[in-house]
């Protein structure tokens, strides 16, 4: 376990969440669109952010670190969906979210701290 990066432990920890989630959307709500579009972001979060660290550029550090960003943002969309589409309670939700907003806050702060070092 990376548990020398903060975003990097939290992420997988996320990813994994994501992965129950998807296998019980599959399961137990018989949904797989939204299933599908969610473990893609979900788990993509931490798999840009452990390709970032080892970026052979700071701008590539940087261009990883966007794009897990982005895919945190997204995440965050279809978890908010599934909330009002009542697909998951809104105890899960929130502690998805929260999961997902605490790694986008290290994401935003770490991209900060990378494009200020780059000037």
């Amino acid at each position: 376990m990376p548990s020398e990066n903060p975003l990097l432990e939290k992420s997988l920890r996320f990813a994994a969440r994501i992965v129950k989630l998807h296998q019980y959307l599959i399961s137990k709500k018989h949904e797989s669109v939204i299933s599908k579009q969610i473990i893609r972001s979900g788990t993509s979060i931490g798999a840009n952010a452990n390709e970032a660290v080892y970026g052979v550029s700071t701008a590539d550090f940087i261009a990883k670190l966007q794009i897990s960003l982005k895919e945190t943002a997204e995440t965050e969309y279809w978890l908010r969906l599934l909330l009002l589409s009542d697909y998951i309670d809104e105890p899960l939700a929130n502690s998805l979210l929260n999961d997902c907003l605490e790694i986008k806050r290290i994401l935003i702060a770490s991209l900060k701290t990378a494009k200020d070092n780059k000037k």
